[in-house]
């Protein structure tokens, strides 16, 4: 199926669509996956691109092609799972690891240059001597349990997302190598999903076509061709390679409403009310687990800040719009590296200016959802105060709306109650004394006194 006749046919639908089509919605939503990664925006699209056209070239069935496309979006589902354990083992930035380990091949002097470079960075010389000694000695089994971890969670969110099993476990091959030589399951040949071998492949090719261009893109997946990737695969590639518009396609500025536009049509599947919440569940989910301390935060938000929304007496819309936010609302948090994020220590300005950054992310990430322009609106509001020395925009008073001011407020209750890098948890009579103090001028007054009204009765502890 070409992308002139998805697009009559099946044309993309404005920001002002009433319904939301499932690929919409994760296609927006893999714009996170590629923050957690390193990666520049639109590589999880750009990967669903090349496979998808890999798949067309073998001539695979549609249901097929469906159950491809969403490996190829969701690949990295499981990336923030081992962010923190990269941060911690190599003492490194995880984001810069994890772009920069997608360029490395199986040749030693490629390896050791990459943990030289990589494992304690910014610490002085005798410290990261040590530590790259120590990665020579333990690196191959901790870079199996990295991979174990985060193929094992891909999976798992995958089902969570009601995804066919296929895609799931296409989802968790995604770091197998045709010569068995991948991680974490050694696994070899045709032993590893069609998925996994097609996903593998569109990564590495879009990492080298940002990278270096065309040219070294088609060269390093020929090169890779009977170790790291099923020759088959490659003859199907290189034929996709020389299609007129392939190329062009790959580096339009449009091509998320093409992708959005390949799903085959007669295996989409609606998007209920219900199926959103999950998805939107999976995805906090997902946030949560990019630090050991924010382990539950966006489910527990969500449950304070539905609780608030029904005790204020918001409508249904309303209350689900909170539910939804509250589980999204640090979806930019994956875009922070875990060197910041679990910093024992007090913060630089530098680090703080960061910190900050992952407010205006989650707006970014978010309004790429067409009918969702009022939770991006909402959810990138959720550090504005009302005193007008929030961020990330400096709102003030009248213009934070009511669902930011209760996610706000759920936000800050559980970041006092919760253990943190720098201090245990919190007791609850201790945090609101502590919230008391910025009433008016960072947390709502109303806002709180319903708070309080809940832990009175029981609801919020």
């Amino acid at each position: 199926m070409g992308v002139a006749y998805a697009l009559k046919h099946f044309p993309v639908q404005e920001s002002a669509q009433e319904s939301l089509l499932m690929s919409e919605l994760l296609g927006s939503l893999s714009h996170a996956l590629d923050m957690t990664e390193g990666q520049p925006k639109g590589h999880c699209i750009r990967v669903c691109w090349i496979g998808f056209k890999i798949g067309e070239s073998l001539g695979l069935p549609s249901q097929s092609l469906w159950e491809l496309y969403y490996t190829l979006l969701l690949k990295d589902l499981g990336c923030s799972s081992n962010a923190a354990r990269i941060s911690q083992l190599y003492a490194t930035d995880d984001l810069s690891f994890k772009r920069d380990y997608k360029l490395v091949d199986d040749q030693l002097h490629q390896v050791m240059h990459f943990v030289v470079k990589h494992t304690g960075a910014g610490e002085d010389l005798v410290s990261r001597c040590s530590k790259v000694l120590n990665v020579f000695s333990h690196g191959e089994q901790w870079a199996q349990d990295l991979m174990l971890t985060r193929c094992e969670r891909g999976a798992e969110i995958a089902r969570q997302l009601r995804l066919p099993e296929n895609v799931a476990q296409g989802i968790r091959g995604l770091d197998e190598h045709w010569n068995g030589r991948g991680k974490p399951y050694g696994l070899a040949g045709e032993a590893i999903p069609l998925y996994s071998r097609i996903a593998l492949l569109a990564q590495v090719a879009d990492v080298f076509f940002i990278g270096f261009g065309q040219e070294r893109a088609e060269q390093e997946i020929n090169k890779r061709a009977g170790k790291w990737f099923d020759p088959q695969l490659v003859s199907h590639f290189n034929k996709v390679a020389r299609q007129a518009d392939f190329w062009r396609y790959l580096a339009s500025p449009a091509l998320p409403r093409y992708v959005i536009a390949m799903e085959p049509a007669k295996h989409r599947v609606p998007l209920t009310e219900s199926y959103i919440d999950d998805i939107a569940l999976a995805f906090g989910q997902v946030v949560d687990a990019k630090s050991p301390y924010t382990s539950g935060h966006c489910e527990r938000v969500s449950f304070y800040a539905e609780q608030l929304a029904n005790t204020l007496g918001l409508s249904h819309a309303s209350a689900q719009l909170v539910r939804r936010g509250a589980l999204l609302h640090d979806v930019g948090k994956l875009g922070v590296s875990n060197a910041i994020l679990d910093k024992p220590g007090k913060l630089t300005d530098d680090e703080y200016e960061a910190i900050k950054l992952h407010a205006r992310y989650t707006g970014e990430i978010l309004s790429r959802i067409g009918p969702m322009q009022e939770l991006a609106q909402v959810c990138q509001a959720h550090h504005e105060r009302l005193d007008g020395f929030g961020y990330p925009h400096g709102l003030c008073d009248a213009e934070i709306s009511l669902e930011t001011r209760i996610i706000t407020t759920a936000d800050i209750f559980d970041a006092i109650t919760a253990e943190r890098p720098y201090r245990g948890a919190i007791p609850v009579p201790q945090a609101l004394e502590m919230m008391r103090e910025h009433l008016g001028t960072q947390i709502d007054q109303t806002c709180f006194a319903a708070l309080e009204d809940l832990v009175e009765r029981g609801l919020m502890t």
